[in-house]
């Protein structure tokens, strides 16, 4: 970083240069098997010589990623092919101690994951797409989502605090009697959310996103779950890039992006997981709103979303960390699969970037509010989890990234792209800043309720 950015730490400074990467799909037949298929991800270009981030298929199940580089003249699929064989061995192997243990721990009860293979039929769904003023991308996403193989579904977009009637006349033209049309003028992505589920009639209410492009099999593997346990109140999936097209995208993905590996796993209140002391307050690590389903019953005994969090409201987020948490907190048990995989937009430019970390730390800090002030039973137990919880974090936090499943942009953990120090900041500005957006945003709600 340079002397003009360290005296000046609030100027956007653009992140390190780094090169487009292509996107693709790869299959194996077998962990050591041939290449049976290679393609550009979902509405990708074609693939070209330089750098190629593939997911790794494993007969069809997401099983890594890889990263290589194609050069002029060599064969994509043996470049990736030979990668893609050594991620998926070494994926298989437990290398570092946080590894070894959770292979060594019961993640998920052996039953439940087998009842889940015997080809459960999923319950009726109803998927709720909130947006605002993006026709573009959603039109994108409908078109996937209309493509699902999900045997019994509906899908209901919600036009959050429209400014213009374009999302409702995509909607009503191009997707009439395929597509609901929902209104909710309010803004906040939470309360568009309640307005989805009170519209909806399924057992299961699936939500994503405008901004995604929906595997085929997404809503079936997010929904058989809900088939094989009737304890279980939310699903979470696999969310990876479609695009590395920009210095922002290659950057985000590098330290993480929204994936969350590719080891399935149950989180259960009554088993609470060793290696994540402040649990169940750890709800970044159990999914993100773009792929997440809820038990209908699940989700309205928990007391819904949280009105006053989301993007939209001064809060700036937190209203998915805030359901997981609720649902989990009212005795359901929350499971992440990555069988259920959408390919996300990732925001293109710095200031995009700039904005998505404040957001994010704004979101982390307003969801625990809202928690403690809708429930502060809970209090005695964060506090208790509170010393454990921060040295766990010290030591995350330590090595942004930590050890991934996959091949990344610059691999997870090493310098190739740096995290900045002004997202950092940023970051660490909008903690400090969620408590008072989440009172601002009850504090607006309670105003226009009189």
């Amino acid at each position: 970083m340079s002397s003009r950015s360290s005296s000046r730490p609030d100027r956007p400074v653009p992140p390190p240069r780094a090169a487009s990467v292509s996107v693709a799909e790869l299959d194996l037949d077998a962990p050591d098997g041939p290449v049976v298929g290679l393609r550009p991800a979902p509405g990708g270009p074609p693939l070209a010589t330089g750098d190629v981030y593939a997911l790794v298929r494993l007969r069809g199940r997401p099983a890594a990623t890889v990263i290589g580089t194609v050069a002029e003249g060599e064969d994509p699929g043996e470049v990736l092919g030979a990668l893609a064989r050594q991620r998926v061995e070494a994926a298989a192997r437990p290398r570092t101690d946080a590894e070894r243990l959770a292979a060594a721990r019961p993640l998920a009860r052996p039953d439940l994951l087998a009842s889940a293979r015997k080809g459960l039929t999923p319950p009726r769904t109803s998927v709720v797409v909130a947006t605002r003023e993006r026709p573009e991308q959603l039109a994108r996403a409908l078109d996937s989502l209309l493509a699902q193989d999900h045997p019994d579904h509906e899908l209901i977009v919600v036009d959050n605090a429209p400014r213009t009637t374009d999302t409702h006349d995509l909607v009503t033209g191009k997707y009439a009697d395929r597509v609901r049309y929902v209104c909710e003028d309010t803004p906040g992505l939470a309360v568009a959310h309640n307005t989805g589920a009170a519209a909806a009639d399924g057992e299961v209410l699936a939500f994503t996103d405008d901004d995604v492009i929906a595997d085929p099999h997404w809503l079936t593997a997010l929904t058989e779950p809900f088939a094989a346990d009737p304890g279980l109140g939310c699903v979470t999936g696999l969310i990876l890039p479609a695009r590395l097209g920009t210095p922002a995208q290659v950057l985000l993905e590098s330290h993480g992006g929204f994936a969350k590996g590719f080891a399935p796993r149950l989180y259960d209140p009554a088993r609470p997981p060793a290696d994540e002391p402040l649990f169940p307050f750890t709800a970044g690590s159990f999914g993100s709103g773009a792929n997440m389903a809820f038990r209908a019953s699940a989700l309205k005994k928990a007391g819904g979303f949280d009105p006053a969090t989301g993007t939209g409201t001064p809060a700036r987020g937190g209203d998915d960390l805030y359901a997981f948490v609720a649902v989990l907190s009212a005795g359901f048990r929350l499971r992440y699969t990555p069988e259920a995989l959408v390919w996300h937009h990732h925001r293109e430019t710095w200031q995009d970037l700039r904005n998505q970390a404040y957001g994010y730390g704004a979101g982390l800090t307003a969801y625990l509010t809202a928690t403690l002030v809708r429930s502060p039973r809970l209090l005695p137990a964060l506090l208790a989890r509170l010393p454990r919880g921060l040295a766990h974090a010290r030591a995350l936090t330590a090595q942004r990234g930590g050890a991934a499943e996959g091949g990344v942009p610059g691999e997870h953990g090493t310098q190739h792209h740096p995290w900045p120090r002004t997202l950092s900041r940023l970051e660490r500005r909008g903690m400090l800043y969620g408590p008072i957006g989440y009172a601002k945003a009850r504090a607006v709600r309670k105003a226009a309720a009189r």
